[in-house]
This record gives structure tokens, sequence and C-alpha cells, in this order.
């Protein structure tokens, strides 16, 4: 069995669509399920190359465009490489993947899509995508969405309900590394204070906003640390000046990926404050449960983040763009760290990167038995 990814980067490049793409190819290769991915290149050429031992078709971008890239190299070599995989899995919303199968021979090819989530920021260049979009929902042979919530309330998925299977994201306990120097520093430089860690780009859906207003509502017992860069930086930083939070809230900027376990490792609590149904899913989440961290989410209507943190198991969820309630959160798990010792083993129950990829070779096995 051979399946092909197409995804819309993948490593070194780092990004959560591409972390699900590289853990699901690398864990179906020990597995003996031979994975190779059709990807966009970061560098100006196309070139295959080979990264732990999955085989990737890097392609040229020649133009990018409201976060989509058109790469005619990716839509032949489709073409070309088609034939010699029996699944192809179509990571979305990736448009450039849904053009290039389009244009393919995908005759007697099982057809996976992987929705990680709806595009919501993008509505004028959506009307136009639509046509497309709906064209691959009604060829895939199986949808997976990864929560039952985004199954439920994805108006796009609506009408392609009896084909969805529900496989929730995994992360691998391997990839992440605690530095325990960096840890005891992190820990020296806010000693007697309780770390809330956030972690994200700073852009309109992750709701930093609120985060930062929260610590309003809190005493100097509590420090939060943001990290991450992007479009709202100064924003932010002009809200912390104009509430006199510099004490309280410290924006980190990029946090190397070798250092974040150790963040995760050193905080108290974490916090995704997302305030819109962008964000889908909340891989970091994840990597806070892995560390035995509690977790404060919002309930987003549609996403599946307050599904993902269970509220009083794993954390606590609470209504969106309420500093008020987020405040009340952190206090609170402050206050009873003993509700929340059992974590870690949530995580593994559930989020592991085993998990994921189980049921994705499952899913593999049962499709091509059909063929």
């Amino acid at each position: 069995m051979k399946i092909l990814h197409l995804s819309k980067y993948y490593k070194p490049y780092s990004g959560g669509i591409e972390q699900v793409v590289a853990d699901i190819s690398e864990g179906c290769l020990l597995k003996g399920i031979e994975s190779s991915v059709l990807a966009v290149n970061h560098n100006a050429d196309s070139f295959d190359y080979d990264f732990n031992g999955v085989h990737v078709y890097g392609c040229k971008s020649d133009y990018h465009y409201a976060s989509a890239d058109i790469s005619l190299s990716y839509i032949l070599k489709l073409r070309k490489i088609i034939k010699d995989f029996d699944v192809i899995h179509v990571h979305l919303p990736n448009p450039l993947a849904n053009i290039a199968l389009l244009f393919a021979n995908h005759k007697n090819k099982k057809i996976v899509v992987h929705w990680h989530s709806d595009i919501v920021k993008q509505k004028r260049l959506k009307i136009l995508y639509l046509p497309l979009q709906q064209w691959i929902l009604k060829r895939a042979d199986v949808i997976i969405t990864t929560s039952p919530v985004y199954a439920e309330y994805s108006e796009d998925l609506s009408a392609y309900k009896d084909k969805i299977k529900i496989i929730p994201i995994g992360i691998n306990s391997e990839n992440y590394t605690v530095n325990k120097e960096l840890v005891q520093n992190i820990k020296t430089q806010y000693a007697g204070r309780k770390i809330i860690f956030s972690l994200g780009r700073l852009v309109y859906y992750k709701g930093f906003e609120y985060l930062v207003e929260s610590a309003s509502h809190l005493s100097d017992e509590f420090v939060i640390l943001i990290g991450g860069n992007g479009e709202e930086k100064n924003t932010l930083n002009k809200l912390i000046s104009d509430r006199s939070l510099q004490d309280k809230v410290k924006l980190l900027g990029f946090v190397k990926d070798d250092e974040l376990p150790s963040y995760f490792a050193a905080c108290d609590m974490f916090c995704l404050p997302s305030i819109e149904k962008s964000e889908a899913f909340g891989v970091v989440q994840l990597e806070a449960f892995l560390f035995n961290t509690p977790v404060v989410s919002c309930d987003i209507k549609g996403s599946g983040v307050g599904w993902v943190n269970k509220n009083d198991v794993s954390g606590l969820v609470v209504p969106p763009k309420n500093p008020k309630a987020l405040a009340e959160a952190f206090e609170f798990i402050a206050a009873n760290p003993e509700k929340f010792t059992g974590v870690n083993q949530y995580f593994k129950d559930n989020f592991h990167a085993e998990v994921m990829v189980a049921n994705t070779a499952k899913l593999y096995k049962e499709l091509t038995s059909i063929i």
C-alpha cells in the first residue's frame, strides 16, 4: 500500500498541519505503509528530498497570495506520479492541492480528505473557490475531521456527513525534549509567581488581547508569558502599556522549537485564548497536556477547541472574549492543582500520535481492501 499526502508545506518547515502530516507519514512507515508527500518548497527551485524516511516531492511556488500558493510544478508533478499510489490523502484547506487533483488522473484512486479547518477569513475568495471545494468533497471516499464538534457544525461538510470519520490529532512525545537548566532559569526569573504560558501567532483570531486584559483582574502572584510574533504585536504592546501591565504580561517573541518543551514544563498552566473557529482544534493544548499542564481555553461555537480541552479534567473551558472569566479560571487552577493531576493520562489515552496513526492506518486498510 502506498500513500501520497497532498500538503501545503512539509518539514523542515514548522507548522501545525505539516506536523500532523509528518506524524502520520512517519508513524505509518513503522507499520509498513509507504508514505510520500507532495508539498511546496520554501526554496526557489523544485527538488525531491527525504525527511525521516518520508520521500518528499518539493515544488517551487510561483505565486503566494492570501495564505495560498500557486505552483505549476506541483500540478504537473501530481499528474506524473499519481499512478504510483493507492491512496491520495489531501490536507485542506489548500486550494492548490484541490486544483492539482482535479487535473490529475485520479480514476481508481481512493481519496481521503483531511479537513483541518473551514476557510473562515477569506470569505470573498472562498466564493470563487467553492465549486472546487464541493467537487473534492463529493469525490472523496472518506472525510476526516479532527473532532465531532467540527463534523457537526461545519456548514461546508453538512451535505457529506455520511463520509465523515473522526480522527483527533495526536502528537509524538518523542519530539519534545526538556532542557532542565532552562526550566530552572524560567522558574527562577519568576520565582514566587504562578506562570501562565500562551503561544501562537499574534493574529486576530487568537484572542491575545483578552488574555492581556485578564491580567487586570489578577494579583501580582501571576505572570503571563506569551510566545510568538505577528501582525498584532504592536497593538498588544500598546495595550500592555496603556493598562500598565508590564510587570504582569511579557511578550517573549519567537520561541525556538527546542525551547518550547521547557516553557510547557516550567509553567503552572497554559492558555489558548482563541476566539474564532479558525482555531479548529488547538494542537498547542496537546503539548500542554503532554507535560501534565492544565489548560484554559474558550468555548468557540463550531470549533473543536473546547472538546479537546475537557472541562474539569484537562483544564477549564470559559466563554470567549471574556477577560474576567479567564482570570477566574487561572485563579481556580492555582487554588486547586490536585483536580488536574490526570492531564497527562488524558493525553496518552486520547491524543498521542500513536492513537492518530493507528486510526489512520486502519482507515487506509479498510479503503484499499475495497480496491
